[in-house]
C-alpha cells in the first residue's frame, strides 16, 4: 500500500510541477510542463510577420520534439506503475488518452516540419499559421484536459490510500 501511495504521489507531483522551459530531450516532462511549453511556443507566434516565422517555426519544431520525448518517458512511467493501482478499465481509459495525445504530438510535429512558409503570399502565410495554431491549440487542450482528469482520479486514490494507513500517532 505504501508503494502504491508513493507512485501516486510521484505522478501527482510531476503533474503539479510547471517549469518555464522543457528539460533536455530524454528527460521526463510532465503533462503540465508540456502544456506550459506549448503555450509559450504558441504565444511566440506573431501572425503575418514573415521575417520572424522561420525562427519561430524551428523553435516550435524543437519544442514539440522535446515534448514528445519527455511525455513518452512520463507516459511510460505511468503505464508501468499505475495498472495495479488503477485497475483494468481505468488503465484502458488512460492508455486511450495517451494514444490520442501521442497522435496530437505526431500531427504537431508533422505540421511544424512540413509547413513551408517561404515564398508564400501574406494571405497564404496567414492560412498556414492558422493551421499550425489550430494543431497546437488542439494539443494543448488535450494535454490540459488529460492532466486534469488524471489528477482528480489520482488525488481520490491518494486520499483513499492515506485513509487506509494505520495511525502513526
Amino acid at each position: 500500500m505504501s508503494d502504491e501511495l508513493a507512485i501516486i504521489n510521484r505522478v501527482i507531483q510531476e503533474h503539479q510541477k510547471v517549469r518555464k522551459y522543457v528539460k533536455l530531450v530524454g528527460d521526463s516532462v510532465t503533462d503540465r510542463e508540456a502544456l506550459a511549453s506549448l503555450q509559450k511556443a504558441r504565444t511566440d507566434w506573431v501572425p503575418g510577420r514573415l521575417e520572424i516565422l522561420s525562427e519561430k517555426q524551428k523553435k516550435l519544431q524543437q519544442t514539440v520534439i522535446a515534448l514528445d520525448e519527455g511525455l513518452k518517458n512520463h507516459f511510460d512511467y505511468e503505464e508501468k506503475h499505475l495498472p495495479p493501482i488503477l485497475g483494468e478499465l481505468f488503465m484502458q481509459a488512460l492508455l486511450i488518452e495517451h494514444k490520442e495525445i501521442n497522435k496530437g504530438l505526431n500531427d504537431a510535429k508533422r505540421t511544424a516540419t512540413d509547413t513551408k512558409l517561404e515564398g508564400l503570399s501574406r494571405e497564404q502565410c496567414l492560412v498556414e499559421e492558422s493551421t499550425m495554431q489550430e494543431v497546437i491549440n488542439n494539443l494543448c487542450q488535450a494535454i490540459e484536459e488529460h492532466a486534469h482528469r488524471e489528477e482528480i482520479i489520482l488525488e481520490m486514490l491518494q486520499r483513499a490510500l492515506q485513509e487506509k494507513q494505520p495511525d502513526k500517532g
